[in-house]
């Protein structure tokens, strides 16, 4: 026979295994926390990962570790992410274009690049710059356009590979002028520049940090800037849309996610804790310093961000017929 004892104590074994996990999200983070790098060491992402990570122990008093998994673009650092467990414990510091690009060309991924990832906080964001040879006689964006249009094909722009961001840039600018450009490949960045400055090809959308040197130096002549208002150090440089593209912007930035089904609570402890070190004076600066824009959202807007550009880089995708070496 059920007493009144049993009962009770019942109900306490039950209240206890409810309360288990909201008491868990409370005291979050009771343990160490894990941001995967999923590229090597000193590259554009990892210094922002271990800026974070200091902030985060100071702040919570749990150690905060960086941890490197490069490998496939990205993608083993990420598939570790998405089978970690739900619990705020390990996260992922993303290039979000890289991260929707590889969703949208890769095949085969061992993940679901939207569904597997809950969006928790934006770090930054950065400016790309369309930069052409000094030699070539456009002074501005629509010199430009009408010398694409009177030679079809043959102005070249250079990429550091198929389905790579300049790519991406290069075919939003094609679809919007209404022009034809050749696309030159390269195996990296660098060479791409290099010839760029070479005079080999005669166009290049480059991340504005990177061409600066080369621009002060007159070595690349800029013509537009891809973010909503004019980059700092470049405040003599229209962006697109004041030279009259107003449907070219392109700020890639870079963000943290948790796994899918990480509990809300703990997503936005995250999410304002990141928020709160990005915008102390000295992360700023320091963000301002690699050429960057702060950028702080909610989870909802993040969320909201990424399903824009995922909708955007899928229509340019298919439209210029985009596909990875």
């Amino acid at each position: 026979m059920l007493t009144f004892s049993m009962l009770v104590r019942g109900v306490a074994v039950i209240g206890v295994a409810i309360s288990t996990p909201l008491m868990a999200q409370q005291v979050y983070p009771n343990k160490p926390i894990r941001i995967i790098v999923p590229f090597p060491p000193g590259g554009s992402i990892d210094p922002v990962a271990r800026m974070l990570g200091p902030k985060m122990t100071e702040s919570w008093g749990q150690q905060v570790i960086v941890d490197n998994r490069p490998g496939a673009n990205g993608a083993v650092g990420t598939e570790l992410l998405a089978k970690s467990a739900p619990d705020g414990y390990t996260l992922i510091l993303l290039g979000g274009s890289t991260h929707i690009l590889n969703g949208l060309l890769a095949r085969n991924l061992p993940y679901d690049s939207v569904k597997d990832f809950a969006p928790v906080a934006t770090v930054q964001r950065s400016d790309f710059v369309l930069v052409v040879h000094p030699t070539l006689p456009a002074g501005n964006l629509n010199q430009l356009i009408a010398l694409a249009k009177a030679k079809p094909g043959e102005l070249a722009y250079a990429t550091s590979g198929n389905g790579n961001l300049n790519h991406i840039a290069a075919e939003l600018f094609n679809m919007l002028a209404g022009v034809k450009t050749l696309h030159v490949t390269y195996k990296g960045g660098a060479q791409a520049l290099t010839d760029s400055v070479g005079g080999q090809v005669q166009m290049h959308f480059s991340v504005v940090l990177t061409a600066l040197p080369l621009i002060h130096a007159k070595r690349l002549k800029p013509l537009a800037t891809s973010g909503e208002a004019r980059f700092p150090g470049l405040p003599q440089v229209p962006t697109f849309i004041e030279a009259g593209m107003p449907g070219f912007r392109f700020q890639p930035w870079q963000g943290i996610f948790a796994p899918a089904r990480t509990p809300e609570p703990v997503v936005d402890k995250l999410s304002a804790e990141i928020a709160r070190i990005v915008m102390l004076p000295d992360i700023m600066a320091r963000i301002t310093g690699w050429g960057s824009q702060p950028l702080v959202t909610t989870p909802d807007e993040f969320a909201r961000l990424t399903a824009e550009d995922h909708k955007r880089l899928s229509e340019i995708i298919k439209v210029a017929n985009i596909r990875l070496d």
